[in-house]
């Protein structure tokens, strides 16, 4: 006969917590999905405040250009009154709605499509893309012709005379105006699209080249005399300067359509690479303590504390995003180093698994992590994924990276002589040279990847 009888089993098992769940579900969000959850977690929950939020801080020392452009805009904005020939433009110094590009697509993205299509040489197209990576987002240059120059192959000769002549080049992109060194030759671009019989332009060419400061402070007794004109030719040449744009970028990449928002910044202080969450990124929340106290002690409010529960949750559940963000933002820094010294060349190959061992998480994690989460580097903006690409073999026996290989195609064709263009199965054994083992089919594959044409094709486009 069979009796009742009490047993003790010990176990382990996973219980995911609700506090867990929303951790893990925060983490997949990007931020303006986070922010958008946030603000309304605000509204519906009275126990919840938002703290007051810094300012953002500088990740690199402001331009000439830069400069120059924020003492200037009192020449745009400062009277309403002065702006009825200037109507095609807003407040700030950009196209109106009407005008605007809505595509969403990037300064930087805009160049480098018209680099393609345009009639430029391979060797220009390298040289065009490291002036495009110094063009800020209003459009100005950023780096001298000397960095630029640094910034290039040494190996592959080029000169600063090409690096000038392809800026030239680079200048008469759209938008006009794009890659100027400072607000004077960004205006005098755009003055130079003008038909030459212009009624002002070449008064408002001068204006533009010598006497901006005195435009901005509105000394116009002063220019006038400075330049011998008249009352009625200095307005002319004046309607046609404020009819520039002074930040031609913003009219592609309009500031108020920042759809990707970086989670960490990478700065390099005291020759180390450091990794810092966005103090803007996400707003930070606390509980309301005066609310806090009322309910200390009491048995009643059963509403307000399940609101005071949730406010804990959901700020305890922020606090791991920011933690596991930066835990792999940090792991990711650690081994990428050289990419944020050399650039892509130097890239490493990385998968989930590297960094999931590294901090003792789940791939799963690692992915939800590195999914619209985006890092601000001395480099540029990258998603957390671009870091991450597949092994190739080397002779060396250390691995090389997909994204270093399509650097180094792109570098070996960039420097080729353009009346014998590279062939795959020439780029592959100058590959095999370097020590890095790639079949020609895989560099075909990464050519037209990156949108370079076949070496026939290259060589007719030269000989035309």
């Amino acid at each position: 006969m069979l009796k009742p009888s009490l047993q003790l089993k010990l176990g382990q098992t996973l219980t995911m917590t609700p506090q867990l769940q929303q951790a893990i579900r925060l983490l997949q969000l990007p931020i303006l999905d986070l922010n958008a959850e946030i603000q309304e977690a605000l509204e519906e929950n009275i126990m919840l405040e938002m703290e007051d939020l810094p300012e953002l801080p500088k990740t690199s020392a402001e331009s000439t250009a830069e400069v120059e452009a924020i003492k200037a805009d009192d020449l745009w904005q400062s009277r309403a009154a002065e702006r009825t020939l200037d109507s095609g433009w807003n407040g700030e110094g950009r196209p109106i709605s009407e005008f605007a590009d809505e595509s969403g697509q990037t300064l930087r993205e805009h160049l480098l499509w018209q680099l393609e299509m345009e009639q430029f040489s391979p060797r220009e197209v390298v040289i065009g893309e490291a002036i495009i990576d110094s063009i800020n987002d209003d459009g100005y240059l950023t780096a001298d012709l000397e960095e630029i120059a640094a910034s290039l192959d040494e190996e592959s000769g080029i000169l600063e005379s090409e690096i000038e002549r392809t800026l030239t080049k680079i200048q008469r992109l759209d938008p006009v105006g794009v890659g100027a060194r400072s607000i004077s030759e960004c205006i005098i671009l755009q003055l130079s699209q003008l038909e030459w019989k212009t009624p002002g332009l070449q008064l408002a060419i001068s204006i533009a080249s010598d006497h901006l400061d005195l435009v901005a402070s509105r000394d116009y007794g002063e220019l006038r005399r400075g330049l011998r004109t008249t009352e009625e030719d200095l307005h002319e040449a004046l309607a046609l300067v404020r009819g520039c744009n002074p930040k031609p970028g913003l009219a592609v990449s309009p500031s108020s359509a920042e759809y990707v928002i970086p989670d960490v910044f990478v700065r390099k202080i005291d020759n180390r690479w450091q990794v810092e969450i966005s103090p803007t990124g996400v707003p930070r929340l606390s509980v309301n303590q005066q609310y806090a106290r009322l309910l200390r002690g009491s048995s009643e409010h059963a509403v307000l504390k399940s609101q005071l529960q949730e406010a804990r949750w959901l700020i305890r559940s922020l606090e791991i995003r920011n933690e596991t963000l930066l835990k792999v933002a940090t792991s990711i820094v650690a081994r990428q180093t050289e990419f944020l010294e050399h650039g892509d060349e130097s890239m490493k190959p990385m998968v989930l698994r590297d960094i999931a061992e590294e901090i003792a998480m789940h791939e799963s994690t690692i992915s939800r992590v590195t999914t619209n989460k985006y890092m601000h580097t001395p480099r540029g903006v990258f998603e957390f994924k671009y870091f991450f690409s597949s092994h190739l073999s080397s002779v060396s026996g250390e691995d090389q990276s997909s994204t270093s290989v399509r650097a180094k195609i792109r570098k070996l064709i960039g420097a080729e002589n353009p009346k014998k263009p590279l062939s795959d199965s020439k780029i592959t054994n100058l590959l095999k040279e370097d020590g890095i083992s790639v079949a020609r089919r895989t560099v075909a594959k990464y050519r037209e990847a990156m949108n370079i044409p076949s070496s026939s094709d290259r060589r007719t486009r030269e000989t035309r």
